[in-house]
């Protein structure tokens, strides 16, 4: 599927938006595309910078300081984990790495810790538990690395934590929640998961609407896993997991009511408060509630006779890579986000926070290429053959709310330290491998450049790089009026 990115106020192509690259160092991955495998962390106690970069052949291992200067360096054969795909990393007390290297069906995972010092490594085995059904997500969180599994046969989710090479396992019990369809009738937690699977929510990144459409989602907070089902219309339920003690609490929260019928709806956890939305073709219903009380703190009603007011931004559909078009009027943009998948996604930065609201969906398209052909043998040798491709289709629009949850007009806006991020992957064909990690106040991107064969690090922070833009285009972005989010593929 592709990943869409919605990036704020930057339609142009000339602007030199705040970038600055830190360091490089060159690495030759042997086919990178195929076999390469690119991971940054950050040690929460030292604010140490790791990279792992592997091939099919080496793991390099670079360690910088907080100041993101180079000051280890290990490289080491992966014979030990030969087939095996990365899929996380811990940083251990003694401040030397983890990495988690599992087989293709993710039952077996070896587990190697790195002595940057020595240059040597230790090795264990771990084998997920024959009950566990599926891997639902892994994650990072505090140096250490987690499995979430869900047990077969039994209501049951798995935690796995993994600790200076150890693991302490976690059972949440959900057989006491209740889950129900549209008419009442009871469902199986493993049904629910199965139709509408679990997507994992980032914390300090943006989440774009194509992840946040999914009906359950996981969110991660201190001591905390959070999951949210949106495939009823009539309201959201939330599963609080407690990693300290295995508890499990559950709250549900109405979702707002139109006057005619719904096809869709869904919510978004942020900042201890759920944002939830509503679309029919008559109407558009938002409301923002307390997490810990359950109080309405906003609600906004939009009826396709109005104008919305509130956005930022023109009212917008794009199909596929294609340009995106403004959407004239509140009904038309009413009935094409009625039919498509509901989301909303928030962002915030300083003391504003970023609202998309809008739809997604993609079309699996098949079909047959016919040729002509003078011989019936041609047929049976693929001359007419199937087709299928994906197309996809968004309609959404911005808007701004401040700490008292006022709505913000900002006409002016530039972009943020993600948007310049994503822009800067919109535009550079060279980049893969690519990792985000959120620092401070700014951002850091670490990729692997093809062209240079070097592994290199950038900051962007909020913001255009006024001082090193030509003053005659910074004088004409200036006078432009306001810019608006653009959707790029990757």
């Amino acid at each position: 599927m592709k990943k869409l990115f919605l990036i704020f106020c930057v339609f142009y192509n000339a602007v030199l938006f705040s970038q600055t690259v830190l360091n490089s160092f060159s690495l030759n991955l042997n086919s990178p595309l195929e076999n390469g495998q690119i991971l940054n962390a950050e040690d929460v106690k030292t604010n140490d910078i790791y990279v792992f970069a592997a091939d099919d052949k080496y793991i390099n291992i670079l360690k910088y300081n907080k100041s993101l200067f180079l000051t280890n360096q290990f490289t080491d054969s992966i014979k030990l984990a030969e087939n095996r795909s990365l899929i996380g990393y811990s940083i251990s007390d003694d401040g030397n790495p983890l990495l988690y290297w599992a087989t293709d069906n993710l039952r077996n995972i070896r587990i190697i810790k790195y002595y940057l010092e020595t240059k040597t490594t230790k090795a264990l085995n771990f084998d997920l538990s024959p009950n566990n059904e599926s891997l639902i997500t892994t994650f990072q969180k505090n140096n250490d690395f987690y499995i979430l599994c869900k047990e077969k046969n039994q209501q049951h989710l798995v935690l796995y934590e993994f600790n200076n090479g150890k693991a302490e396992v976690k059972m949440f019990d959900l057989s006491g929640i209740q889950f129900q369809n549209e008419k009442g009738q009871n469902l199986a937690f493993k049904t629910v998961i199965r139709y509408y699977p679990i997507e994992k929510m980032e914390i300090d990144n943006l989440n774009t609407l194509d992840k946040t459409i999914h009906k359950t989602k996981m969110y991660l907070s201190d001591g905390h896993i959070l999951l949210t089902f949106d495939y009823s219309l009539n309201k959201t339920k939330i599963l609080d997991l407690n990693l300290t003690n295995a508890e499990v609490t559950e709250k549900n929260f109405n979702q707002p009511v139109t006057k005619k019928s719904s096809r869709t709806s869904n919510s978004f956890f942020y900042d201890n408060k759920l944002l939830q939305i509503k679309a029919a073709k008559e109407e558009l219903l938002f409301e923002i509630k307390d997490f810990d009380s359950g109080k309405t703190l906003k609600s906004v009603k939009v009826s396709k006779k109005d104008t919305i007011s509130f956005k930022n931004s023109p009212l917008l559909l794009q199909i596929n890579d294609k340009k995106p078009q403004e959407i004239k009027t509140t009904d038309r943009f009413l009935k094409q986000l009625s039919s498509l998948n509901v989301g909303i996604t928030a962002f915030k930065n300083k003391k504003n926070t970023f609202i998309s609201f809008g739809g997604f969906a993609e079309y699996q398209i098949s079909g047959y290429n016919y040729i002509q052909s003078n011989a019936l043998a041609d047929f049976f040798d693929n001359d007419y053959g199937g087709y299928s491709e994906y197309e996809s289709k968004i309609v959404y629009f911005d808007a701004m709310l401040n700490s008292d949850l006022s709505f913000v007009h900002q006409k002016q806006a530039e972009p943020l330290a993600i948007d310049n991020v994503f822009y800067y992957l919109s535009i550079n064909k060279n980049v893969a491998l690519q990792n985000i990690l959120k620092l401070k106040d700014y951002y850091i991107l670490g990729y692997y450049d093809l062209a240079s064969k070097k592994y290199i690090m950038r900051k962007f922070t909020d913001g255009f790089n006024y001082e090193e833009r030509n003053p005659i285009i910074n004088k004409a972005i200036l006078s432009q009026p306001a810019s608006f989010e653009k959707i790029k593929s990757y």
